[in-house]
């Protein structure tokens, strides 16, 4: 039995969380983004800013934790991804 913790959305592409486990998880990923902009992006308070290396290495681990988090909630969703008009209408 597969634990789903995301449907895919009506309208667009991705999904959306279903219970639980999909909202701590989207929360986390916030959180991580955050976390990674304040410390490799953003300047720290009282200090000039952070050098290009920082502010490089910054985006590419937002890029990571992006890329990371999606296939994650692919694999939790139940069903694919692509994209929809609505419920109604599939465009495959």
């Amino acid at each position: 039995m597969t634990d789903y913790w995301f449907k895919p959305k009506s309208y667009g592409y991705g999904a959306t969380p279903i219970n639980w486990k999909g909202w701590v998880s989207t929360f986390a990923f916030v959180a991580v983004l955050l976390a990674v902009v304040r410390l490799f992006v953003l300047p720290i308070h009282g200090a000039a800013s952070h050098s290009p290396w920082e502010v490089g290495l910054g985006l590419a681990l937002v890029f990571a934790v992006v890329v990371v988090f999606s296939l994650f909630a692919k694999s939790k969703t139940n069903g694919e991804w692509h994209w929809r008009w609505g419920k109604d209408v599939d465009t495959r």
